[in-house]
């Protein structure tokens, strides 16, 4: 922070610029670069309030402008099972690994976002 008493408003650990600058780096990279970054990109903008559906359950964030921690995790649980057991017929398994990727990061599990 720069010494002012202005508040930085968060998404899990990470500040709202840095899921900004994250999301805007995902969609600057060439399309064929990843499988799974319509998960990642589908996950940043969900967190964001930018998205109304989340990117693995389809639960609608209400009332919030940012998804709070506790969706958030559902998400990132819930994409670990499709991860594991298979995604649904409608659901993409690299898009699971995307949105589980992303909510990870956004909620301190790793360092480096996806």
């Amino acid at each position: 922070m720069n010494g002012d008493n202005a508040a930085v408003r968060a998404v899990g650990i990470r500040s709202l610029q840095e899921v900004f600058d994250a999301l805007t780096q995902t969609d600057c990279l060439p399309a064929p670069s990843s499988h799974h970054r319509p998960g990642v990109t589908n996950a940043y903008r969900w967190t964001l309030g930018t998205r109304i559906a989340g990117p693995v359950t389809r639960a609608a964030v209400v009332g919030n402008a940012v998804a709070c921690r506790t969706r958030r995790l559902a998400e990132c649980q819930a994409s670990a099972v499709e991860i594991r057991h298979g995604a649904p017929a409608q659901t993409r398994p690299d898009d699971a690994l995307g949105a589980h990727q992303a909510t990870a990061w956004m909620s301190g599990h790793h360092d480096e976002h996806p």
